[in-house]
């Protein structure tokens, strides 16, 4: 694999239409200085900086298209009628993503995870306490009408879909049964990103399921070459997926592919990794994003480890750009696109 194809593969981003559907999450980061403890209880006091509003969850996946330039970024999410709405459409609509597929529920909240972070005059910034605002029940019959009408109304105005399941009640049997067909109606490249069973997700063009979650598929530790060769290809072929890319944080990531095929992609960065939350979000996006514009299984695969190794540098969940992802690739050694593929046997 050269510099000059995935340069170019890059570059074609802005070709791109994706329609993003699962559970879309506001990070609320709140940040404050610290000096001395409450006299009500032994508590600190926290005087408060700044509040930043961030996308996560399948909302950071989308956002995180919109920053690689793509044409078109649709969610279809679920939102509560509560103060946290409208700071979440505010933030889509910031991110530049479209909110015609966002569907309302009145009983149950917009789903928010505040983190509450304190600095003293001499120390690093840490998290005191996390706030989660959710429910996690399925969504009621009439809710899941009116996503699967969005799902069915705007899956043809898109070249690709993601499924981010963070099993928060959108994505019900029903809800993903739809995704399947519209895709395949569609001609769509479709990938999934869940915390479920990889089986639910038949057919999908590919599955990104970080190490754990290969784990607890397969039902064993995939901590030999043996064990992730066998067990992996065994997924694939068990859950009939055309391609299933395994994130292994430092260890980088590994591609199996439709023809039994696997191809190990050593990690672009690994004496720098600092923050890796979202970077999964990242990876996904990058990954569809170029397959929805032409590149290979495993040229969008490169791209999203490359994308990766960029956003674990910045804190939270965060985003790169195709220019920072020009300058990374012209940096890297060549000798790191030098990969290998051979055949898994069961």
């Amino acid at each position: 694999m050269d510099k000059a194809t995935l340069e170019q593969r890059i570059k074609q981003f802005n070709q791109g239409r994706v329609l993003v559907v699962g559970d879309i999450v506001i990070d609320e980061m709140v940040y404050g200085e610290t000096s001395r403890l409450s006299r009500e209880a032994p508590v600190i006091i926290l005087k408060h900086t700044q509040t930043d509003i961030l996308l996560g969850g399948g909302g950071n996946a989308a956002h995180n298209l919109t920053a690689l330039g793509a044409n078109k970024v649709t969610m279809v999410g679920l939102a509560g009628k509560d103060y946290y709405c409208s700071l979440l459409f505010e933030a889509m609509e910031r991110d530049g993503i479209s909110l015609e597929g966002m569907v309302q529920d009145d009983s149950r909240p917009t789903i928010t995870k505040t983190r509450i972070s304190g600095q003293a005059r001499q120390s690093v910034l840490q998290q005191i306490v996390r706030i989660d605002r959710e429910s996690t029940a399925p969504v009621c019959e009439a809710i899941e009408k009116d996503i699967i009408d969005k799902v069915v109304q705007l899956a043809p105005l898109h070249d690709a879909l993601i499924i981010s399941d963070y099993n928060l009640g959108l994505l019900t049997p029903r809800v993903i049964e739809v995704c399947k067909q519209v895709a395949v109606q569609q001609n769509m490249i479709w990938s999934v990103d869940s915390h479920r069973p990889l089986v639910t997700f038949d057919g999908a063009t590919i599955a990104t399921p970080n190490l754990p979650e290969a784990e607890e598929n397969v039902g064993y530790p995939l901590v030999t070459e043996e064990a992730l060769l066998k067990g992996g290809t065994m997924l694939r072929q068990a859950a009939k997926l055309k391609n299933l890319l395994i994130t292994r944080g430092s260890d980088g990531m590994s591609l199996f592919d439709s023809d039994d095929q696997v191809i190990h992609i050593p990690v672009f960065n690994k004496s720098e990794v600092f923050d890796v939350t979202g970077a999964g979000d990242t990876v996904i996006s990058t990954l569809t994003l170029a397959m929805a514009t032409g590149a290979s299984p495993l040229e969008a695969a490169v791209l999203g480890n490359l994308a990766a190794s960029i956003v674990v540098k910045k804190y939270a969940t965060a985003t790169t750009s195709v220019e920072e992802m020009l300058e990374t690739l012209a940096e890297m050694d060549d000798g790191l696109l030098q990969l290998e593929a051979f055949s898994a046997t069961v």
